[in-house]
């Protein structure tokens, strides 16, 4: 294999949850762009048939198959149906997801059976079924879809948080339980990305002003931002990357910009801030 191939996913199928707009569409895009036959999973059928014929129109091969990770019953028959698509699925990332932003006082028994329900379980029973399969095979990549809070808190985001912080948990034990079988499993972890969900929640003038200064890029990110990283994860580039939560953050989760004078100007000059400022 040359160097040039190492993301070629040419003669693998992927299934992509929550497929149908944001992070998920633009992923389903990007490893169909890589040459992956792409399955593409969501709950409503017209939104997926919009993506698919993207896809298809820019010399791809994607289906849709309607999926509703709530409906814990349906996922044995649904992922039977995406491997009946373009066969057994070598690549599943596991999108789909919901969020209800809400003090953890507020929380009501509808919204944690929601969030619990397709972040994690519904997440967890599709991942079982695809699963048997790559084992079988001794060939997949599993990805999943954590955040900035699979390791850092955020408030009024309680139990979104909790299933965010699970997949990293899941996405350890998996790479150490399958990773004898060739399975590999990360976490994908986007920061602050702006798609139709979130797009009502950063136009706020005070939210974009907090993210220039916060983030250490100095940007929030788009879905196009994320793809190069679910195609590392997917390709044989990863092929000895297991049990990892990748953060495509810009840097907000790891770096603070700190406010201190740079050298410069009427800045002080170096050697006269005695010590490290911190005590």
């Amino acid at each position: 294999m040359s160097y040039a191939e190492l993301f070629s996913l040419a003669g693998r199928t992927a299934l992509v949850t929550g497929a149908s707009r944001g992070l998920g569409r633009a992923i389903a895009e990007g490893l169909a762009a890589h040459g992956a036959s792409v399955v593409c999973a969501a709950r409503t059928a017209a939104d997926l048939e919009a993506v698919t014929a993207g896809i298809r129109a820019a010399g791809g091969r994607a289906q849709a198959v309607v999926m509703d990770l709530a409906d814990r019953a349906a996922l044995p028959a649904a992922a039977r149906a995406a491997e009946a698509c373009f066969g057994p699925v070598d690549i599943l990332v596991n999108n789909a997801g919901v969020n209800f932003r809400e003090p953890v006082a507020a929380v009501s028994a509808d919204h944690l059976d929601r969030i619990l329900a397709v972040n994690l379980e519904g997440l967890f029973v599709l991942t079982q079924e695809i699963s048997r399969g790559m084992v079988a095979r001794r060939r997949g990549k599993i990805i999943n879809l954590g955040s900035i809070t699979t390791g850092f808190g955020l408030s009024q985001l309680a139990v979104y948080s909790a299933t965010k912080g699970a997949l990293g948990s899941l996405g350890r034990s998996l790479a150490a339980e399958l990773g004898r079988h060739n399975v590999h499993v990360n976490t994908l972890c986007p920061g602050f990305v702006l798609t139709p969900l979130t797009h009502k929640l950063w136009s706020l003038p005070h939210m974009q002003a907090w993210g220039r200064q916060r983030i250490p890029l100095g940007r929030t990110g788009v879905p196009e931002d994320v793809v190069g990283a679910a195609v590392f994860l997917a390709s044989r580039a990863s092929d000895y990357v297991t049990g990892q939560a990748l953060y495509v953050d810009g840097g907000f989760s790891t770096a603070e910009p700190w406010p201190i004078p740079e050298h410069g100007g009427n800045a002080a000059p170096p050697g006269e801030i005695k010590g490290d400022g911190l005590a």
